[in-house]
């Protein structure tokens, strides 16, 4: 029963995670930010997704890639007796983690070079 709570808190948190990011409901100190106008919030936005969620995406898969697959191919199961026999799919939350959130970074790059181009664009008509 203790397994299955971890479990399912993997995979609540793990898959989850681009899901708030895409809602907005992510952590963040938003001392400054909330001041901001829309431009500037994408600016920040953009450079956030661009070098910092982008890049630690990117090394999460990487460095867990072959730890996903050493554990997929020997099925691990759990050392507890009694314990649960899905390990291997425990750990491919990592790799399915980093993936949705890559995905999702994706989205939100485009997401605030639209608002840039759109806001750049108004500027232009209103001169």
């Amino acid at each position: 029963m203790q397994e299955s709570v971890m479990y399912f808190h993997a995979a609540v948190f793990m898959l989850g995670a681009a899901f708030t990011l895409k809602s907005n409901e992510h952590v963040r100190v938003d001392i400054f930010y909330r001041r901001m106008s829309d431009r500037k919030k994408a600016w920040v936005d953009l450079l956030g997704t661009l070098f910092l969620l982008m890049p630690i995406n990117i090394f999460i898969f990487s460095m867990s890639f072959d730890y996903v697959i050493k554990s997929w191919s020997i099925v691990e199961s759990s050392p507890q007796a009694g314990g649960l026999p899905l390990v291997f799919v425990l750990k491919s939350f990592i790799l399915l983690f980093a993936l949705t959130m890559t995905l999702q970074g994706i989205a939100e790059l485009i997401k605030n070079t639209l608002t840039l181009t759109v806001s750049k664009q108004k500027q232009g008509q209103q001169i």
